[in-house]
């Protein structure tokens, strides 16, 4: 029912923004891992509503509870599962659209698909529910970290204004530096202004997300239908918002020749690499153990403080008033659950790669 994601490492979310709680279920995790659950906190910090001027000022503490999989710390082997109760609705800021659709929403489709919608802030669709793969995201980076993979995500442009940097000319520690998540300080300035102004203006705003992978092996990702590349945009697209996805040179690259574009191998002291990398660390769908790299494109956020016009379950005219508490501009809360989808979807392939093989 499209509630999971992954093969051996996989993970079941559940919840709506103004239920009990949300929560996830985390199948696959090796046995005897030590789950830091400050670090898994410190990763639902960075997601949570609240953070600054720029996000939602929804107040959820996003303080979570494990209630299976682990034994003295570690992991059992077993489903882990992890609950993080909802504290800050306020449901009565949408009792004005109960029976109206909202431009953009997902309310007109989950009613034409079910039947029925919760209409409490979107329910399943809100991204309330990010945080539970936030959550599930941290134990897959805790079990990565053992063999060295990093993941390191940034926000690179909002609106029209764009990083014009490679990550490489970029200190990607600095990104938690200034509240938008921009390894540049004086474009974090702007962007943070731009983000702002846009807010006051009753107004939403898009952006992008960049995200780094350094240190993954060579050999993730299956022939054909489970491609490397395939799996991380089928991660990054199944995110509230998200409009696009490229990797390495993405479109920029169809405006050159494969004599530019082609990565040429060499050995470098027993090791073969390539001196480009427009592939972004993955050739035939799998990875070649250069760094994975990509970009992630978010829409403005739906809900915008002016009135709409739109129609009513029954067809008729209607208009539409922003209500409620929303983010400006998703991206500065959306690098924390880029990275989270990518270290899911590395661990799931990790995994899969283990199976053993049979040679002469």
């Amino acid at each position: 029912m499209g509630n999971s994601f992954g093969t051996l490492f996989k993970i079941s979310t559940f919840g709506e923004s103004h239920g009990k709680s949300i929560g996830v279920i985390v199948d696959g995790c090796p046995p005897g891992l030590l789950l830091d659950e400050t670090f898994i906190q410190s990763e639902l910090d960075r997601r949570k509503p609240g953070q600054s001027k720029i996000t939602t000022q929804r107040k959820e503490e996003d303080k979570f509870e494990i209630v299976s999989g682990i034994f003295e710390g570690k992991s059992t082997g077993t489903p882990i599962a992890i609950i993080i109760n909802n504290s800050d609705q306020k449901s009565k800021d949408y009792s004005h659209i109960a029976d109206k659709y909202r431009p953009s929403h997902a309310d007109y489709t989950y009613q034409q698909k079910y039947g029925i919608r919760d209409y409490r802030g979107g329910g399943r669709s809100s991204a309330r529910e990010t945080a539970a793969r936030v959550a599930a995201g941290a134990i897959a980076k805790i079990f990565l970290k053992k063999i060295d993979i990093q993941f390191n995500a940034y926000v690179s442009q909002v609106g029209e204004l764009s990083l014009d940097k490679s990550y490489h000319e970029l200190d990607l520690s600095a990104t938690e530096n200034n509240i938008v998540r921009c390894p540049d300080s004086e474009m974090a300035e702007k962007m943070i202004s731009l983000i702002d102004t846009t807010r006051k203006e009753g107004d939403t705003i898009g952006g992008v997300v960049s995200c780094v992978i350094k240190n993954t092996p060579v050999g993730l990702g299956e022939p054909i239908f489970d491609r490397l590349h395939a799996e991380l945009g089928k991660a990054m697209l199944s995110i509230n918002a998200v409009k696009g996805f490229e990797i390495g040179s993405g479109f920029s690259g169809t405006k050159q020749k494969g004599s530019e574009h082609n990565d040429v191998f060499y050995n470098e002291k027993g090791t073969i690499k390539t001196k480009t990398n427009n592939s972004g660390g993955v050739q035939g769908g799998i990875s070649n153990g250069e760094d994975i790299y990509f970009n992630v494109a978010f829409k403005p956020v739906a809900t915008i403080m002016r009135d709409q016009q739109s129609v009513d379950v029954d067809g008729n005219e209607a208009t539409v008033s922003g209500k409620g508490r929303h983010d400006p501009c998703v991206v500065p809360r959306a690098v924390p659950i880029v990275e989270a989808m990518a270290a899911i979807t590395i661990a799931d392939f990790y995994l899969r790669n283990l199976t053993p093989t049979f040679q002469d």
